[in-house]
């Protein structure tokens, strides 16, 4: 799957995803090699292009999600006026991303303003569906 067809890029204005796909710098990690941890600062958005990222929260660190479909985005953190990451990302797998620094990328959706708003709708969806796996994995009777 190529990048711009992620679901996340998908039916975005050709302009947009080019100058989107521009910003981008490919990104390598191993086995083990940590993304970014709870609390770091919260500078990057990163795209999976293939690999495995587990995210996790807290002390213990408690496993919500994992990330594993080309075209995925993880560290949103950096576009919704957070300073900081609210979850850890650690790759289980060789992996390589398209990272993205956030605020550059929050001015791309500024200057692009029906492809920004299409974008947030997309990610806030992604994140829903997030939010309802880990609900039926730790409440698997629905309650």
């Amino acid at each position: 799957m190529l990048i711009d067809q992620a679901d996340l890029l998908w039916e975005m204005d050709k302009l947009f995803v080019r100058e989107f796909m521009g910003m981008t710098a490919p990104v390598n990690f191993e086995t083990g090699d940590v993304v970014f941890r709870e609390s770091d600062p919260a500078d990057y958005f990163f795209t999976l292009v293939e690999g495995r990222v587990r995210l996790t929260v807290g002390v213990p660190p408690r496993e919500v999600y994992t990330v594993d479909r080309p075209g995925e985005a993880f560290g949103w953190s950096s576009l919704v006026d957070r300073n900081y990451y609210s979850a850890a990302a650690e790759c289980l797998e060789t992996t390589r991303c398209l990272k993205l620094e956030g605020k550059k990328l929050q001015t791309l959706l500024q200057n692009h303003p029906e492809s920004g708003l299409l974008f947030y709708k997309k990610l806030a969806g992604m994140l829903g569906h997030r939010l309802v796996q880990f609900y039926q994995i730790t409440c698997p009777t629905g309650g």
